[in-house]
């Protein structure tokens, strides 16, 4: 009778325990159940980044100056001093021409200076003579002028006469020694002008470099006849063919669509395959013309080559930097959503609810864009699988990191 009535209160007892425990499990699960159906969105935060858009071109170096030496004179090549590869000076002779006329010439121009420069020395002297004889006439006449004015009569009107005409012709000469003076000076001048032009002639025998630069082809051999340069219409015979290479055009084709980007002091990274080797160049000019026939727009960056390690004619890999934005909000591409004309991003409220909010958006590059207007930093943006989420749905979020710096790279052949 014990033992029945010890069973029932100890199973009255443990049937609330039991119950309490069950309880407890039950509600165990049930919040099992509600965090497991929270579904969970990546998301990422705005911050401040830098989005560039470049162009890849391929580029050839160009001389930058090229030339056809041509001789000032006609003549033959007694001796030419230079060869294909030759690198040259300014000013270095190149080759000498034979113009035996011109040694006559030169030996005439000089004997005219000379002989005018005598002139002008005879010419001086009868200037003097003339001016002399002209003081005296005067004298003699202003004396019986005088004469006659002090006592009438005395001097005779004929003798007053004659005195006065000899004296005005004095004068005349000495007019006419001056004149002849003048005239011999200009011809002295005349001389001497002749005697610098064949002079200068003469020293045209010497053929010399316009600039530093490379021979780069050798039209003529000692003895050949060489045509004077001077006329347009005549096809004379250039001595070499020279290019300044110390200094090279990089010459890039920019496509139509990327003109507007092109300025003055663009930074351009230029990469020569066929020497590994990188460095960074500078738009200097562009044609301000789009080619009817490829679309481009020629633009040159000046490449120092003191070393001349690179040759024109090399092709060169080039990256110019179009249009960059630093410090500007940036969200993935993927964050935003695009319907027509309008684009916007699902956001997380303070409470993880959905919320969808309109944005501008401005620069896009490979993974990220600008945003202009809809919101700021900080905000956190579901970079994916938007159609899953309504609007003020509670999700738990899982932020992802992301680089903050991304460049769009266009590639262009171009025309060469």
């Amino acid at each position: 009778m014990r033992e029945q009535i010890f069973f029932t209160v100890a199973a009255g007892l443990a049937l609330p325990a039991v119950m309490s425990i069950a309880g407890c499990s039950a509600r165990a699960g049930d919040a099992k159940t509600t965090a497991a159906e929270i579904p969970s969105a990546t998301v990422v935060l705005v911050k401040r980044g830098t989005i560039a858009h470049t162009l890849n071109l391929a580029g050839q170096f160009q001389p930058y100056q090229v030339v056809d030496v041509h001789a000032k004179v006609s003549g033959y090549i007694q001796h030419i001093y230079v060869d294909i590869g030759d690198k040259v000076r300014q000013g270095q002779v190149l080759a000498t021409l034979e113009v035996p006329e011109l040694d006559a010439q030169l030996k005439g121009t000089v004997s005219e200076v000379a002989r005018s420069k005598d002139e002008i020395t005879r010419a001086e002297h009868e200037v003097a003579r003339a001016q002399s004889e002209h003081t005296a006439l005067h004298a003699d006449y202003t004396r019986l002028k005088e004469a006659s004015a002090a006592q009438p009569g005395l001097i005779a009107e004929q003798e007053l006469d004659d005195a006065q005409s000899k004296d005005m012709a004095s004068e005349a000469q000495v007019d006419a020694a001056k004149a002849a003076l003048a005239a011999a000076k200009q011809q002295s001048e005349t001389a001497g002008a002749d005697r610098e032009r064949v002079s200068d002639l003469a020293d045209y025998t010497r053929v010399t470099a316009p600039l530093n630069g490379v021979i780069t082809w050798r039209y003529a051999d000692t003895g050949a006849l060489i045509q004077a340069g001077t006329a347009s219409d005549v096809q004379s015979l250039p001595l070499v063919k020279l290019s300044q290479s110390d200094l090279l055009r990089l010459r890039l084709p920019v496509p139509e669509d990327a003109v507007e980007y092109i300025h003055e002091g663009a930074e351009v990274n230029v990469h020569v395959d066929a020497l590994n080797r990188t460095f960074v160049g500078k738009v200097v000019r562009f044609t301000r013309n789009v080619s009817l026939d490829t679309r481009t727009m020629e633009t040159e960056i000046d490449v120092p080559n003191k070393d001349l390690s690179l040759t024109p004619g090399m092709y060169a890999n080039t990256t110019l930097e179009l249009e960059r934005k630093d410090n500007v909000l940036t969200i993935p591409v993927q964050a935003v959503v695009r319907n027509g004309d309008r684009s916007s991003v699902l956001v997380l409220d303070s409470q993880n609810h959905v919320q969808t909010r309109d944005v501008t958006l401005g620069l896009q590059a490979s993974m990220l864009v600008e945003v202009k207007e809809g919101l700021a930093v900080d905000d956190r943006v579901i970079t994916g699988g938007q159609s899953k989420y309504q609007v003020g749905e509670t999700v738990k979020p899982r932020v992802q990191d992301l680089s903050r710096a991304d460049v769009s790279e266009e590639q262009s052949g171009g025309d060469q």
